[in-house]
This record gives structure tokens, sequence and C-alpha cells, in this order.
């Protein structure tokens, strides 16, 4: 029976820890945190099943990755590059809107382009940049591919969510660096950068209209809302004012976070997200409330997801907030001590690129918590209530936890020459 149940989870037993931990948190905090979904429904066991059954799925799915040879992952490149593309280029035609976000729908599945472009963005540039390593570092061509591929489709997920656009653009970046991308290249970029987004702030400054924002965006009728369901927009765009319509919600989170007068910021009836959580981070105490006593989540908009890091601390304390990001922290350096085992380039760069996407997802909802960032509407991955996002991040894990299992390790690493990273790092430990 134990090996049956070994065979089933194969991998780093360290990441698969991390893993079922978050899960087991995020049942917890999501039951807890859904009170205004359990108030509509008036069913309090329907938000833990509804998402024990998504977690459920994403657990099957990371199994089924994981016993994919790491290598065949590159197959997969060319036609998710497409798939994600020409989903990206449709939803922003026929695509349904739930807030800032768009969604489309495939035989039932509701589903943002976006989630599925990260991944494929990040497993283009890890082929990239393994196909072009040299002798003293990534070739001087190498950079110019992985800025084609961004440019496919980091201006695609731009119009229409900014910060997960700027959350890929960061997560490259890193990967370019740990690929060894000439710096005199790099600091290029990072000068280009700094001007257009200089230049794209002040676009958004004088462009964004926010008569018709409400920066509380979670309405009534939005933080009742069904995982998954989508709303109409209420009337449709046309021309310039369709490309445009997210430059008023931009504008309003830039001045907001900017704004040092305290009476504008704190505005309950105006900022409700921003003082909710500061109210649940800031009465939680060293141990917090306990786990289902939260105050908070009844007022916060989108406690179960963008905010549930806040009651998270309310319910945990501060100490609990810290085990959950020492949490990510640890996925983080494990999958880094895979990657450095990696006899190849390509599954290094593959299960850094994710592990990265993850962590700094994590740490962006994080700041956003504790009023160290501007609102990004980022859920806390693994943790915040999700559908297929959910199982995305996920298949993120099963891609780490195949690499440890398939990916050849380093002759030198180990005097007994091991066939795997998992077995090298099972004998070190």
């Amino acid at each position: 029976m134990n090996n049956k149940i070994g065979n089933l989870f194969k991998g780093d037993k360290v990441i698969w820890m991390v893993f079922f931990f978050l899960c087991i948190i995020s049942i917890i905090e999501v039951y807890s945190a859904s009170s205004q979904l359990t108030y509509r429904r008036g069913n309090y066991l329907w938000p833990v099943i509804y998402h024990s059954s998504i977690l459920a799925v994403g657990i099957f799915c990371t199994v089924v990755t994981l016993n994919i040879p790491c290598r065949f992952f590159k197959v997969f490149t060319p036609f998710l590059l497409i798939a994600s593309v020409l989903s990206l280029v449709a939803v922003f035609f026929v695509g349904k809107v739930n807030d800032a976000a768009r969604w489309i729908s495939i035989l039932g599945i509701k589903f943002q382009p976006s989630e599925i472009a990260k991944g494929t963005l990040i497993l283009a540039t890890a082929q990239i940049l393994s196909a072009l390593q040299r002798e003293n570092g990534a070739d001087k061509n190498a950079m110019q591919y992985i800025l084609i591929v961004c440019a496919a489709i980091i201006p695609l997920i731009l119009v229409e969510n900014f910060s997960t656009a700027a959350l890929l653009c960061f997560v490259i970046f890193l990967m370019m660096i740990i690929g060894r991308i000439p710096w005199r290249q790099l600091g290029k970029l990072i000068t280009g950068t700094v001007v257009a987004v200089a230049l794209f702030i002040g676009i958004v400054m004088v462009l964004g209209d926010t008569s018709d924002q409400n920066d509380t965006r979670m309405t009534a009728s939005y933080e009742l809302a069904d995982e998954g369901s989508v709303q109409e927009e209420p009337q449709e765009k046309s021309g310039m004012s369709k490309i445009f319509h997210r430059f008023g919600a931009w504008k309003m989170r830039i001045e907001d976070f900017t704004n040092p007068d305290p009476k504008s910021k704190y505005d309950l009836k105006e900022k409700p997200q921003r003082i909710h959580a500061n109210i649940a981070v800031g009465t939680s105490g060293i141990v917090g409330r306990g786990p289902g006593n939260s105050v908070e989540r009844d007022f916060l908009p989108q406690a179960y997801s963008d905010f549930i890091f806040a009651i998270i601390i309310e319910e945990l304390g501060l100490i609990g907030g810290a085990v959950v990001a020492v949490l990510y922290i640890i996925l983080l350096f494990r999958t880094a001590r895979i990657a450095k085992r990696c006899a190849n380039n390509f599954p290094a760069f593959l299960a850094m690129g994710l592990a990265l996407l993850l962590v700094t997802q994590a740490l962006f909802n994080m700041f956003v918590a504790v009023d160290l960032a501007p609102i990004t509407g980022q859920p806390l991955p693994l943790i915040s209530k999700g559908g297929t996002s959910s199982v995305i991040n996920c298949i993120y894990i099963g891609v780490i936890l195949s690499i440890s299992r398939s990916a050849a390790v380093k002759k030198d690493d180990d005097s007994q020459q091991p066939a795997t990273v998992a077995q090298a790092t099972a004998n070190n430990n």
C-alpha cells in the first residue's frame, strides 16, 4: 500500500509537503472567508465543497503532469504559443467581462487566457535560453528572440490586466538574469523599460477617465458572484474607448496609492478594500483571532480571493502570516536546489521560471494586503479561491515535480551519479 502511494506522489517530497500545506490552508481559509457566498446561497458547506473539488482536480492534474518526462514539455511550446495568442485575441472580441478580467468559455469551461499565456511564455523563454547557452553565457541573440515572443503575448495581456503583464515581465527578466543574458543587454533593457513605463504612466494619467470608475470595484453584486461566473459589461464599448477603458481604473489606483492625504487614502466609503484589509491586519495580534473567527470577512470585498492574506493574518496572526510566507520561500529555494542539480539547462530554467511566477505573485498579493503596494487584483496562488487558475497553478507544481523526478542530474553532483534530480536530492538529505 505504501509503495502504491509512493509511486503516485513521485518527485521531490519537500515540494509535495509545501503544496499540501498550502492546499490545507486554502481549504480552511477559503471556507472561513466565504461568508458572503454562503449568505447568498444559504448553504454553508457549498464554498468549501466547491473549492475542495477544484483542488482535487488540481491535484489530479499535478499527478498527471509529474508523470510526463520533462523533455516532452518542449513539444508543447509551439502549440501553446499559438493557442495563447489566438485565445488572447479572441477574448478581446467575444470574451465576457467579470470586473477587469475577460473570460472565454470552451465546452462550458470558463477560463482566462492570460493564465495559460503566463506558463506558455515561461516555457518558451526557458527553451530559448537553454538552446542559446554558450560557454560564457547566453548568446547575444537570446534576448532578441525572448522579446519577440513577449511582444506577441504581453501587449494582449496588458490591454486588460496591467498587473499580470507587469508581473510576467518581471519574472521573464529574472529568468534572463538566471539564463546569463549579458549585463550590457540587460542594462539597455532596463533603461528602455524605465522610459517606456514612465511614458505609459504619463499617458494613463492624461487619458485616464475616472468619472465612471468606482475603486470599490467589488460592488455588492460582484463580491457575491460565484467563482467562474461572468457579467456582461454595462454597455458595449467601441473604437478607442474599448482600448483605453482600463486607463481610468489604473489612474485611480495610482492616485490612491500615491496620495499623501490620509483622509482621502483611508476613506472607508471610497476605499473599502484597503481599509478593511488594514483593520484585519491591525487587529490580528501575534496569534490572531483563531480559524473561522474573522470579523472583516463580512465587509472586505474579495476576502476569499484577492485579500485572503489579510484574513489569514486576522485569524492566524502574524505567526500564521509568516508561516504562509515561509512556505512560498521554501518552494522557491527547494526549486532552486532542484534546478541546480539538473544536468540540462531547459528543465532548470523552466522550474525556476514557474517557481518565480508563483512566489512573485504571492509576494505581490501579500504586499497589497498589508498596504505596501497598490491594489493589483492578483490572487494568492494555491490559496485563494479559484477555478481554472487554481488548476493551472497545480499544473505548474506538477511540472516542477516532473523535473525533480525525471531530469538528468549533473554527473559530478554525486559520487554515485544518480539518474534523476530526485534521487540526488534524497541522497543528500
